[in-house]
């Protein structure tokens, strides 16, 4: 039963990117002009693209984005089951979070590079600014969710204080943790395109828009769907520890 699942939900992608190739080839078709090729020039490009450049600039995409995620789950977890667990880091921290979570964080891409330069760490921080506080959010109010008599079981059986975290808190902020991180990396690539267009010769930012300054549009176009594919890549990855961790939601 889930095998055939499986197969019927890859079945429906490969349905849904046919249809999508089909409309972008009649939009080739109605504009006829350079700066739309074919899908079939574009992946003529993507093909022969080397595969030390695919690899180079993939691999520091990668890497900026998982210090990112990284960065933002270890202090928004810490700062979350705080604000989850304990009233008082909750009214310490809460008026923090809510004056400083509607600022948007693509606007402070200037006043980081300010103060941490053009290379990795400001790349880095930017993608933490973006998770951060959504996942501080989360864990907070996934913490706060759990009803109050699933701890007094265990305290009823002996419980420790860790055995209660890793048995009930850590599961009810792991879900909610899993669900922002897939909400939330779709603006994590975007922004990571920004801050890589300064300041460095590798990744897929850089890589676009070198393409894009030559007019070689069907590279240009070959780097937005290595790109593209690189947050299909994590938005599988994300499914996939939702389906390794998250067996008893099911």
């Amino acid at each position: 039963m889930v095998k055939q699942r499986h197969i019927l939900h890859l079945l429906r992608l490969l349905f849904v990117f046919a249809g999508m190739n089909v409309i972008w080839y009649v939009a080739y078709l109605l504009m006829n002009h350079s700066i739309l090729p074919s899908p079939g020039a574009v992946y003529k490009a993507m093909f022969e693209l080397g595969a030390r450049e695919v690899a180079l600039n993939v691999g520091y995409s990668l890497m900026r984005i998982t210090e990112g995620v990284l960065l933002a789950l270890l202090l928004g977890l810490l700062a979350g089951l705080l604000m989850g667990r304990s009233p008082f880091w909750n009214r310490l921290l809460d008026p923090v979070v809510y004056l400083t979570y509607p600022i948007p964080k693509i606007a402070l891409l200037p006043v980081v590079m300010l103060f941490f330069g053009l290379g990795e760490t400001s790349k880095v921080l930017m993608i933490m600014l973006i998770l951060l506080f959504q996942v501080i959010i989360s864990v907070r109010d996934g913490v706060k969710a759990i009803p109050e008599s699933t701890y007094d079981v265990l305290t009823s059986i002996g419980a420790s204080t860790m055995q209660k975290f890793w048995n009930v808190t850590l599961p009810g902020a792991l879900s909610v943790i899993l669900s922002t991180i897939r909400i939330s990396l779709g603006t994590a690539i975007s922004v990571l395109f920004f801050t890589e267009i300064y300041g460095t010769e590798h990744g897929m930012g850089f890589f676009i828009m070198d393409a894009w300054l030559r007019l070689d549009y069907p590279e240009m176009y070959a780097g937005i769907m290595l790109f593209s594919l690189v947050g299909f890549v994590l938005f599988l990855l994300v499914d996939v520890l939702d389906y390794r961790f998250m067996k008893w939601r099911r």
